[in-house]
């Protein structure tokens, strides 16, 4: 196996206690000349689906590296530890629809294991902190150059745990999409693809309020919504000025009705 110059990292640990330094230490240790980069410690805890929109959305844009994933409400059960060999690297993180999403952004899953091999973890497994004693060490491992089927038996991809499709639905004149995620601004996006706009006209109605296409905020008025293309890709709405997801009262996992004006 190829060694990795970098390690990402993304939890719902957030920054107010040592959970995230706790496993940077613990890579640190194994792998002092690896460097981190933290794609986010704000994904709201347990929130699954949205850390892996955020892993999947940013992934494709970092270097060649070892993604640790670790938003994992089942830490402690029956739920698989698992790592992954893409084109575009590896993933490490819990088996309950995390990584798959950024396993196809990255080319898709070529080799997948189960993490069953002790000497790759911590001396002492904590039940609730699976992300210092088993992922931080087994990607430490994995940066280093260590052969990917030494940290497990080998699993097959068609049994990762996948996350429902969201919901997407395009008519004449009209499009329904889920809210994938919200972002600190509180512009809204939407689990349709940009091209999904199309058709839809200049001026349109999302939620019943009236709202205009752009490719920029300014191009609504002050307080208005715009509907624009965002940086991934995907259809999102938000407000010059404001927050678009306190306009429209969403919150991810809602559906958005968009309607030609």
């Amino acid at each position: 196996m190829g060694r990795y110059d970098w390690i990402s990292f993304t939890t719902d640990y957030g920054l107010s206690d040592g959970f995230v330094a706790s496993c940077h230490g613990v890579i640190a240790r194994l792998a002092p000349g690896v460097r981190v980069i933290d794609v986010t410690h704000g994904v709201a805890p347990g929130d699954v689906p949205r850390g892996a929109a955020v892993l999947a959305q940013t992934v494709p844009h970092l270097p060649p590296a070892v993604h640790v994933a670790v938003v994992d409400p089942g830490v402690g059960t029956t739920r698989r530890g698992i790592a992954a060999r893409t084109p575009g690297g590896l993933l490490v993180g819990p088996d309950n629809g995390l990584l798959p999403w950024a396993a196809d952004a990255l080319g898709g899953i070529e080799a997948l294991v189960e993490l069953a091999n002790p000497e790759w973890f911590l001396a002492d497994v904590s039940r609730t902190f699976h992300g210092r004693d088993i992922f931080a060490p087994v990607a430490a491992r994995l940066a280093l150059g260590a052969d990917l089927g030494d940290a497990g038996p080998a699993a097959d991809p068609a049994t990762l745990v996948r996350l429902p499709e969201p919901v997407v639905a395009v008519g004449e004149g009209w499009l329904e999409a889920e809210v994938l995620t919200i972002d600190r601004f509180g512009n809204v996006q939407l689990a349709a693809g940009g091209d999904a706009l199309d058709g839809l006209g200049a001026s349109l109605r999302v939620g019943g309020v009236r709202a205009v296409r752009g490719t920029t905020f300014a191009e609504a008025a002050p307080g208005g919504l715009v509907v624009y293309v965002d940086s991934a890709g995907r259809a999102a709405v938000a407000v010059n000025g404001g927050r678009a997801a306190v306009v429209l009262s969403v919150t991810p996992g809602d559906v958005v009705r968009l309607v030609a004006a």
